[in-house]
């Protein structure tokens, strides 16, 4: 009896030996798998200190071009502009075709959720880049982004934006004129509007973020830099019909053959309460401001127009499209959309209202948009003819601005954001 124990008990301490192995290799399996699995996150959620700075580009140059000194909350913002896009272990690869999309928002979260849901809806919406891009630093905006999952997604924000900087230029300054103030009377710093009126940050921060945001996505992103194709550009305030991508796929096809003047391809008409004519034709009409596209040639010509757009005293972005920048191509500036809208905008309050967590701005709280079943697949024919609205009402060149914008310094920044993503030795066209 006794011979046989010692083997009996060598087997076991054996078998006891092979299973922590065992144990500890699956733990280490499932450490390596969560870590890859998690590593964009893990990588966008670094304190923004952290981040390499060997890699960062605010740097001299910032300085010679005349960027306002950056306070630390802009120094973090621009850094965590070079982080890469969450949800790539999910969306390892983009379409080879996709339209990239950027969501543009401010301070609204009542609103960036109906936009986000209904984004989350669209058909195709995984095979895309979107990029949010955010005029001011605000926490409950943040949350509801990071918590997007259907898509790529990568967030960028403006560090110059007048929402960051709370005792300087291009916010508020301790000797800025304000109203209506003399300048020469009151000893303070600023030039006013055609109206007489001195500049509000507040106001001025929509034309700023506008104007950033279209020279950072075009020229300031590893990102889109090799993007050639159309990027479409929303608002928190629009909402998304499933459609809306295929539809947007399809027009942008179609735009070189059947309307080869067409700059741009839109998702919904020029008049914003307006749903569509529902014939059986693609609409060429002027460029509206929701859910519009364009490609890379069209910004260039819209980037050499930087003085024009910098000195139109109109604190709007799109006034100043269609009131200065469209008219100096030369021509009519037209775009092409379906004949039924794909988006629809669906904001009562402007801008700088509807904060927080009031849903004043939104009826009961609920956004009610009739989705039928049309809108839920892509409805644009190819063999459609192209109808014409040649005459539109609204804002043209001759319109001399509501004013807002008189200020030199806002005036130069914009222009300052024009040359950013350009080398600083190259002589300035404007």
């Amino acid at each position: 009896m006794a011979t046989n124990k010692k083997p009996h008990f060598k087997i076991a301490a054996f078998r006891r030996f092979l299973s922590l192995v065992v144990i500890t290799l699956l733990g280490v399996l499932l450490l390596i798998f969560l870590l890859g699995t998690n590593s964009t996150s893990i990588f966008n959620s670094r304190p923004l200190d952290e981040i390499d700075e060997d890699n960062y580009s605010y740097s001299h140059s910032r300085e010679k071009i005349g960027l306002p000194k950056q306070n630390k909350l802009s120094i973090q913002l621009e850094k965590r502009n070079q982080l890469p896009p969450r949800n790539i272990d999910l969306y390892p690869r983009l379409a080879k075709d996709h339209i990239t999309i950027v969501l543009y928002v401010h301070n609204r979260p009542q609103y960036l959720r109906v936009a986000v849901e209904s984004l989350s809806r669209v058909v195709g919406i995984s095979e895309t880049l979107l990029i949010v891009s955010h005029d001011g630093n605000f926490e409950e905006m943040n949350k509801i982004v990071e918590k997007i999952k259907f898509c790529r997604v990568k967030q960028i924000f403006a560090p110059y934006s007048p929402h960051i900087f709370h005792k300087s230029f291009p916010g508020v300054s301790t000797n800025d004129c304000k109203d209506k103030d003399d300048a020469a009377k009151k000893h303070c710093k600023g030039s006013p509007d055609q109206y007489g009126n001195h500049r509000s940050p507040k106001i001025v921060s929509l034309k700023h973020h506008w104007w950033w945001m279209m020279n950072t996505v075009w020229d300031g992103l590893k990102e889109t830099q090799g993007h050639s194709g159309h990027v479409l550009f929303i608002e928190e305030d629009h909402f998304i019909l499933p459609n809306a991508y295929r539809n947007l796929q399809i027009l942008t096809e179609l735009k070189p053959h059947k309307c080869p003047d067409c700059y741009a391809a839109n998702l919904a008409p020029l008049d914003v309460n307006s749903r569509g004519e529902g014939w059986d034709v693609l609409v060429a009409e002027k460029m509206g401001n929701v859910g519009y596209s364009f490609n890379r040639t069209v910004w260039r010509k819209i980037h050499k127009k930087a003085r024009e757009f910098c000195f139109f005293d109109d604190y709007n972005w799109d006034i100043t499209m269609w009131a200065t920048v469209y008219p100096s191509f030369g021509g009519s500036v037209y775009t092409l959309r379906g004949p039924r809208t794909s988006a629809v905008h669906f904001g009562k309050c402007g801008l700088h209202q509807g904060q927080g967590e009031n849903n004043a701005c939104i009826d009961n709280g609920v956004v009610k948009i009739d989705v039928q079943e049309i809108d839920k697949v892509a409805n644009i024919k190819s063999e459609w003819e192209v109808h014409v609205h040649k005459l539109q009402s609204g804002y043209k060149a001759g319109f001399k601005g509501w004013g807002g914008w008189g200020d030199e310094r806002d005036r130069q920044l914009c222009l300052n954001f024009a040359r950013m993503y350009h080398a600083i030795d190259t002589p300035s066209t404007f």
